[in-house]
């Protein structure tokens, strides 16, 4: 056979291209297939046994048909395309989705497609409902919950919520995926397949789901009500409201259905009930009624008769799928706890070695650190203990400081008390000598008196002499009657001569008296000399011992009262103040007394036998003016008194 002759035996084709909700299917088909054989090889390529459900749907002049069955594809009134476009869609509806839905590719069509309904309005479903319903969709599409996985934003990318309940609440899309994961996270352990027959027995309960809605009118040529077509029977609703319907006719209860052309008829099985007519808009769109009517009634019949042996045998399977899969599912659930509690355990251990690393590792650098703080510490014992010998030894010196300072404030106490004492007696010996210096003062006050008396005895006595020594010569030679000059001479100077020789024992005793008082007067004056050198030298060697207890200042105003009470209480005699002016100098200069020579104790008679005698005498009048004057007092040429 020629190459040629192959080609003219192989059958023409045409491409079709069959949609589902989820993926794309071409097939080549030959010009004679039916309805029926492009559908079985749709439901051969998706695995789909339960095609009962199921249709091919068409788009044309803006209305959906279905492909029928019993005629060839392309003598329907198909779109001219290539390829020619079909939907395969669910196009009756079960009762019950747990019990007629045996297949899980059955239940995941049924599932997408009521999604795709609900997110465009087909279905009404309140926002309460639509949250759950997303939620079990999100937990068929993306399994368990897991925060680590699931982060915020992951449901951005999902359509799960129908539009009119976006715009009825003010709400942002981050809080409408938190309500929703809230619930997802809820469903953990629930299989895809669990999930989609939830998400279909809660869509089984609203009042759109499975319904066909096509407006008829009571009269023709206008709309007055619409029909809907279910899997319990055929309801009619008012135009504007398509949950509650005004009547409805189960399949139990109708008789028979006819249609001619645009009229439909339906005949209760009651005979006494009103029989319903109604039109429709097109003669197409009665058919198509026809059609479901035809089909819900045949699945209403079947869903009460015995299933077949090949749907027992479905039922079978499914069953023992289900089983298979619940039992392969808990497994894996089972493993899946399992291993999450190993990877728990895990992370616990990890935990549990990362914590125990720490502690060895704070371990160490404690040990580290104690080691560290024991060497500081027998750093700072032996460093303690040399401070502790040390701080003992200054204990020990300053117990012994503090004894001698004891020992030394009862010494300085004592000689305190002894100095006071002393200078006690220093001001006794000084008001002594005050007083004696006064009394002095008083008896030279009186020598001097009588000094004076005596010079001023001396001179009138001189004077006498001088006027008798005039008066004599003359006297003798005018008148003879008178007496000789041997005579008066021998009789007036034994008269001058116990005068003068009585003036001259005055003075030589007032001149002894004079030697003694100033002998005693200079013995006096060196022994207090003496005790106030010793006490001077006393008060020094205390300055040098208590210079920090502050005895210089009390000294110093010891020294200080001495010198102005010895200034307040009296007043030295004249011939004192050499020797007062020595002493309250700060006792610096030693105490000279001067020299009181005395040979015979005999004054001058006369100034001829004395010619200084007036100069001394005037000398010896100035002692009261408070300058340093001496006395001298001459007898003789060697015999000289100095006071």
């Amino acid at each position: 056979m020629s190459i040629t002759g192959l080609k003219r035996k192989q059958p023409k084709t045409f491409k079709v291209k069959v949609i589902t909700m989820e993926i794309e299917m071409e097939f080549s088909c030959e010009m004679k297939w039916k309805g029926k054989d492009l559908f079985d090889q749709a439901c051969r390529a998706l695995g789909l046994r339960e095609s009962w459900f199921f249709g091919l749907q068409y788009s044309i002049k803006g209305m959906n048909t279905w492909l029928k069955m019993d005629k060839k594809v392309l003598d329907q009134e198909i779109p001219k395309e290539d390829p020619i476009r079909f939907c395969f869609l669910a196009k009756f509806y079960p009762e019950k989705v747990e019990e007629e839905l045996l297949q899980e590719i059955t239940q995941h069509l049924f599932f997408l497609q009521v999604k795709k309904q609900i997110l465009d309005e087909e279905i009404y479903c309140s926002p309460e409902a639509t949250i759950l319903l997303a939620s079990y969709a999100v937990q068929a599409k993306y399994g368990d919950y897991d925060p680590n996985l699931h982060k915020p934003g992951f449901l951005a990318p999902e359509e799960l919520l129908p539009k009119r309940v976006l715009r009825q609440y003010q709400m942002t899309p981050d809080m409408w995926e938190e309500r929703i994961t809230a619930w997802y996270a809820g469903h953990r352990g629930i299989a895809r397949y669990e999930a989609e027959l939830n998400y279909l027995k809660i869509a089984q309960d609203l009042e759109m789901y499975g319904v066909n809605y096509f407006p008829i009118a009571q009269k023709k040529n206008c709309t007055d009500f619409l029909l809907g077509v279910d899997a319990k029977g055929v309801h009619v609703y008012n135009i504007n409201n398509r949950f509650s319907p005004n009547k409805s006719f189960e399949w139990s209860s109708i008789r028979n259905i006819s249609y001619s052309e645009k009229e439909l008829t339906i005949k209760p099985i009651d005979k006494k009930a009103e029989v319903f007519k109604f039109f429709s808009s097109q003669p197409k769109v009665n058919k198509q009624i026809m059609q479901l009517f035809i089909g819900n009634h045949d699945l209403f019949m079947r869903r009460r008769r015995v299933d077949p042996i090949e749907i027992q045998q479905m039922k079978a399977q499914a069953r023992e799928e289900k089983a298979r899969k619940k039992m392969e599912h808990q497994r894996l659930a089972r493993e899946k706890q399992l291993r999450e509690e190993a990877e728990r355990a895990k992370e616990e251990l990890e935990r549990r070695l990362f914590e125990v690393e720490d502690k060895a590792r704070q371990a160490n650098e404690a040990l580290r650190r104690s080691e560290a703080a024991a060497e500081l510490l027998a750093e700072k014992a032996q460093i303690a203990e040399e401070e502790a010998k040390l701080l003992a030894q200054n204990a020990a010196e300053a117990e012994q400081e503090r004894h001698r300072l004891e020992m030394a404030a009862l010494k300085t106490k004592e000689e305190k008390l002894l100095m006071e004492h002393k200078m006690r007696e220093a001001e006794l010996i000084a008001m002594k000598l005050v007083k004696e210096s006064d009394r002095r003062a008083k008896e030279a006050e009186h020598l001097k008196q009588d000094l004076q008396e005596a010079r001023n005895a001396e001179e009138k006595a001189r004077q006498k002499l001088q006027d008798v020594g005039k008066l004599n010569p003359p006297s003798n030679a005018a008148k003879g009657t008178q007496p000789s000059s041997t005579e008066a001479r021998d009789a007036c100077p034994d008269k001058v001569s116990i005068k003068l020789d009585l003036r001259d024992i005055d003075l030589k005793r007032l001149s002894l008296e004079i030697e003694r008082e100033r002998l005693d007067y200079l013995d006096k004056s060196r022994k207090f000399e003496d005790r106030l050198k010793e006490l001077k030298s006393e008060i020094h060697a205390l300055k040098v011992e208590e210079r920090h207890a502050g005895f210089l200042s009390h000294w110093s105003e010891v020294l200080g009262s001495l010198g102005r009470s010895s200034g307040k209480m009296c007043k030295t005699p004249l011939w004192m103040n050499p020797f007062e002016v020595d002493l309250l100098d700060s006792l610096q200069q030693p105490f000279v007394p001067c020299p009181l020579n005395v040979t015979n104790g005999f004054l001058p008679r006369t100034p001829a036998e004395n010619p200084s005698f007036e100069t001394d005498a005037l000398a010896a009048s100035n002692v009261g003016t408070g300058i340093r004057k001496h006395i001298k007092v001459q007898q003789h040429k060697t015999d000289v008194i100095y006071i």
